[in-house]
């Protein structure tokens, strides 16, 4: 690698997220990256050791720019303001970057997600939670709840599956954030 291409790791983690938002984030491969420099595949492998850890190097950025977001958006915050900011920030993510996002869901060795910002992200969702007043173990259960909520919505709204009927999905988004509040207010005591 000459120095004056100028390739680093945080360059071309940062060149495989885009790559990951413009193609798919299964897509993104050390061969493609090279390609998209006009450079040989093994000129790369002094920064990324292959395309998995060129995958994980991407997991690793877009948590950290989904728990940037969302600190920013819950500064402030409490109860269902917190909790439609941090639902809002999920969604936005995803439309903007969907390689990204779908980076943000790559599994991570147990080290690796130790100390990533995945760990600012339950945090600053336990912080949330604490405005509904849930205690142990119903605060795990919550957290998988908004979890897979969050998701599992983005996901289907990414794939196009309501895009084919009315409502907008502008309103079911606010009425199961609504009801996500009700729910959390309410949440029964476990048993």
């Amino acid at each position: 690698m000459t120095p004056r291409a100028g390739l680093t790791t945080e360059r071309l983690t940062q060149a495989g997220a885009t790559l990951a938002d413009e193609v798919g984030f299964d897509h993104v491969t050390v061969s493609e990256l090279a390609r998209r420099f006009d450079v040989k595949v093994a000129s790369l492998y002094s920064h990324v050791k292959n395309s998995h850890d060129l995958k994980t190097r991407i997991a690793l950025l877009a948590l950290e720019e989904l728990a940037d977001r969302a600190a920013d958006a819950l500064a402030g915050r409490a109860g269902k303001d917190a909790l439609v900011a941090l639902a809002n920030v999920y969604r936005d993510y995803a439309r903007e970057h969907p390689g990204r996002y779908a980076a943000a869901q790559f599994r991570l060795d147990p080290e690796t997600a130790a100390a990533s910002a995945g760990v600012r992200h339950a945090k600053m969702t336990r912080a949330l939670l604490r405005g509904y007043d849930l205690d142990e173990p119903d605060q795990t259960h919550a957290v998988r709840l908004l979890g897979s909520v969050f998701h599992g919505y983005v996901s289907i709204e990414m794939g196009g599956g309501f895009s084919h009927s009315a409502p907008d999905t502008e309103e079911t988004w606010s009425r199961v954030l609504d009801a996500l509040d009700a729910l959390l207010r309410s949440w029964p005591p476990a048993p």
